[in-house]
């Protein structure tokens, strides 16, 4: 086996799905003779009230401070560098760190790891944005989290031979496995006990907020109902626009707000769906649509996560253009016609199986591997190529 060497990961705050990912990698790295070691900080107090924090016993917690109403992040990490071949880091103007990183000399090859531009951007051609470009080509290898992003790395000048494209995923095993488990039974009597009849259902799952377009959702709903008149939409999840969701199921009884739910309890409520409707931002919760075999339906309004490249129109999902007519039209459609919902039912499991932590740690590791400056195994000098040059 080569000779050790040495890779970081800084995590700004980990969180709890992130956990799964950095233990397979370790794993995969230590295989190919590579170290693995993990820096961690903390949460902004804003963060903290998620109750989302993760815990690694072999990661290495470093000092945090925020400034400027949490806005900007100072971590010191020149102290816990010694020593690195590659060190990995989030492709974050907030992070001072990282400026530091990419203007001083450094010894070790550095790699950014993000979704390529800040995608939810009121004003993409804006400073913040032009400035995030200009530090795309400061690094020496990219970890983009999806094709998408990868395509965002190469059109601001990133070579495409120093992109790893990692296809972000968190840990559904236990998600098919929740599901798996649900009862007819468990599912009727939910239906039953929402006062829902033997119709269609519809649902959302994910935060209440303006990004998720709600007001767009809602409105669309009704005109579903108009077309097939026994539909009925769950809302699952809570956020700061609970207050509208409630006032709207509220004044009509074929609309249900079942507040946040998870674990198993989350998979009994989608149980007894057939679509699910997110006509705003979309991300890791199309894994959901995929493990539950419940197919999304989207709009193409252009504020996505990185996650929506994983969306096939036709096989595993719907996007519509970014019209509400269009996407009624779409979701009556679909409901209307059984055979092309299973098609893409089918379409959703077999991107369960490929959308995967396992898959997306043996990714990462293969990316480092790559990434790492190669050893002569008679000196143990760097030569400082990269594995695929």
């Amino acid at each position: 086996m080569e000779i050790a060497q040495r890779v970081i990961i800084v995590q700004r705050r980990l969180t709890h799905y992130r956990v799964r990912l950095f233990e397979l990698l370790r794993d995969d790295l230590a295989a190919k003779g590579i170290q693995l070691d993990l820096l961690v900080g903390q949460a902004k107090a804003s963060e903290a009230a998620k109750h989302d924090t993760g815990h690694i016993p072999w990661a290495t917690p470093v000092p945090t401070h925020y400034f400027l109403r949490e806005r900007v992040c100072w971590q010191p990490l020149h102290r816990y560098l010694s020593g690195a071949d590659l060190v990995i880091v989030t492709h974050e103007n907030a992070l001072l760190a990282n400026h530091l990183l990419i203007l001083q000399p450094r010894r070790f090859k550095l790699a950014f790891w993000g979704h390529g531009a800040n995608l939810q951007s009121n004003h993409p051609n804006g400073f913040k944005e032009r400035f995030k470009r200009w530090t795309t080509n400061r690094v020496d290898w990219w970890f983009a989290y999806t094709s998408m992003s990868a395509n965002l790395v190469k059109a601001a000048g990133f070579p495409d031979r120093r992109i790893t494209v990692l296809n972000n995923a968190v840990d559904t095993s236990e998600l098919l496995r929740q599901r798996q488990s649900v009862t007819p039974e468990e599912t009727q009597a939910l239906r039953e006990l929402l006062g829902f009849d033997a119709g269609p259902v519809g649902i959302f799952v994910g935060s209440l907020y303006a990004d998720k377009r709600l007001d767009f959702l809602l409105v669309a709903a009704e005109a579903i109902r108009n077309e097939i008149p026994d539909f009925h939409l769950l809302m699952v999840g809570d956020g700061p626009d609970r207050n509208k969701v409630q006032d709207w199921c509220a004044a009509r009884p074929w609309m249900r707000w079942a507040g946040a739910r998870f674990g198993r309890e989350k998979a009994v409520y989608v149980s007894v769906a057939q679509v699910m409707l997110n006509p705003g931002l979309v991300g890791l919760g199309i894994l959901d649509a995929f493990v539950y075999g419940v197919p999304m339906l989207t709009t193409d309004c252009g504020i996505h996560s990185p996650e929506i490249a994983y969306l096939e129109p036709g096989v595993n999902g719907v996007m519509t253009a970014n019209d509400q007519n269009a996407y009624v039209v779409a979701c009556v459609s679909l409901l209307r016609n059984t055979q092309t919902l299973n098609t893409l039912r089918v379409g959703c499991s077999a991107s369960a199986k490929e959308y995967t932590v396992e898959n997306m740690a043996r990714r990462f590791a293969e990316g480092i591997n790559l990434a790492l400056p190669k050893i002569q195994s008679n000196s143990g000098k760097i030569r400082g190529q990269y594995g695929n040059q």
